[in-house]
């Protein structure tokens, strides 16, 4: 399950108010919020990166491997097009393979149909001195490509290719009205269409529910408090969510 954005929102002001270190606008909370969010998805690559490097076959780092592949692959998405500027894929955030089904001389895919051929990634320095000559010319076994303005540059001329790529996260929000007396009442969430982001309405975090401690730690490290001891964390979290049910109840 996704973080409660709420949750989240309440435990920051219950801290700030018990540290007496001030209060936090929704307005300030949601670009933190939002900043937060897309630091520790950056994190899950530098966190693979490292056990990759330290996998050695054991059990311990491959559940590790397959704990952080999980939570990257919330946001992978898959789009098979002619249009090669990036710009234009929903939320592009990362760029992952691209591919094409390769064909031979004769017209074929030397691998067969359900093989599609990963385009290699280049530097455009690569990209333009390989053209240059027919002896290292990319062929369409074996092409390439680079970026360029947010675009793929594709050697040999390729029209459609599939981009697998990483969609950045809905910008987090803590939707609100204003009461009579001036305060703010939150509204809650509004369940968009599938792949969409919604129009109105609260949007929670979109990382896993283990990250929420994590999310509040950095939260209130832009606020100026640092927390030593996450079970002040942990506590605050669960008095708020207790509070909620007693509401909902």
């Amino acid at each position: 399950m996704a973080i409660n954005v709420n949750t989240v929102y309440q435990t920051v002001l219950f801290i700030l108010n018990k540290e007496q270190r001030g209060y936090m606008t929704p307005a300030e909370f949601n670009s933190l919020a939002t900043q937060v969010q897309l630091e520790i998805l950056d994190k899950y690559f530098e966190d693979l990166n490292l056990f990759l490097r330290q996998a050695n076959n054991s059990t311990e780092y491959a559940n590790k491997i397959k704990t952080v592949e999980e939570k990257i692959a919330v946001f992978e998405r898959q789009s098979t097009t002619t249009n090669f500027d990036l710009t234009q894929l929903t939320r592009f955030y990362k760029l992952g393979t691209v591919t094409y089904v390769g064909t031979n001389a004769a017209g074929n895919n030397p691998f067969g149909p359900e093989y599609p051929t990963v385009l290699e990634e280049i530097t455009q320095g690569e990209f333009n001195l390989i053209n240059k000559s027919p002896l290292t010319r990319p062929s369409a076994v074996f092409p390439v490509f680079t970026i360029r303005n947010h675009t793929l540059q594709i050697s040999p001329n390729i029209t459609e290719v599939t981009i697998n790529y990483l969609r950045k996260p809905a910008d987090v929000v803590w939707a609100y009205q204003i009461g009579n007396l001036g305060q703010y009442i939150y509204e809650g969430t509004v369940p968009p269409p599938a792949g969409t982001v919604p129009a109105s309405g609260s949007v929670n975090f979109e990382l896993s529910e283990l990250e929420q401690t994590e999310v509040i730690l950095r939260i209130l490290q832009y606020a100026g408090i640092i927390i030593r001891d996450p079970q002040i964390i942990q506590t605050a979290s669960s008095l708020i969510q207790q509070d909620d049910q007693i509401e909902k109840t």
